[in-house]
């Protein structure tokens, strides 16, 4: 029996090959790599805040409750379980964005306390890590756009007749997507720039 039916599933697929299996098996591997890159560049963001949490310490050790906003948003993102099967939770993936961005609100309210140490803004420990933070938030802002181009792309594929049929037999769905209330904020992200000193007032006021 258990022949027999390992019989009619391969028929099954062959014949429904030509209707798409093949492109949803893409689409669908688009969007597991696309994932991958997104967890693995919002991982690099979390790894330099230790470092970027102690040099700021190191010179605004009183600015003890934004330190501590950006650790604990950190310590809840470190928290959760981040697994590829996320990616198809709505759930899951809506507390994975709110964690998120928790943490860059978190982070960006740290970094605007540095317009109050000059110090610290001149700190060569710090400008690297400024460029490092820089770099990973526009990677993050390409990773996170090309998922939604791939889960896009997945989505409208199994909508479509006759692929839709296949995927409904095959158990593939539409998949849940990052909310994004303004798409040029994705594809224009935040600049951290604290390393250059304003310009000077005009002599004579």
């Amino acid at each position: 029996m258990d022949g027999f039916r390992a019989i009619v599933v391969a028929m099954l697929a062959a014949l429904l090959a030509g209707c798409g299996y093949n492109d949803i098996q893409r689409a669908d591997e688009a969007t597991k790599a696309a994932w991958s890159e997104v967890v693995n560049q919002y991982q690099r963001r979390a790894d330099l805040i230790p470092n970027l949490v102690a040099t700021v310490k190191a010179f605004a050790a009183q600015e003890e409750r934004v330190l501590t906003e950006v650790t604990e948003a950190r310590a809840r993102v470190g928290a959760m379980q981040v697994t590829p099967e996320m990616a198809s939770d709505p759930a899951a993936l809506a507390a994975f964005q709110a964690a998120q961005g928790q943490l860059g609100s978190a982070l960006s309210r740290l970094l605007a306390v540095v317009e109050a140490y000059p110090d610290l803004k001149s700190n060569q420990n710090f400008l690297d890590l400024q460029a490092q933070l820089e770099g990973t938030e526009n990677r993050i802002a390409v990773a996170r756009k090309r998922y939604i181009d791939a889960v896009e792309a997945h989505n409208v594929l199994v909508r479509q007749f006759p692929v839709n049929l296949t995927a409904m037999v095959f158990g593939y769905k539409v998949k849940p997507n990052f909310s994004v209330d303004d798409e040029a904020g994705i594809a224009r992200p935040p600049t951290v720039d604290f390393g250059r000193e304003p310009a000077p007032a005009p002599a004579g006021g």
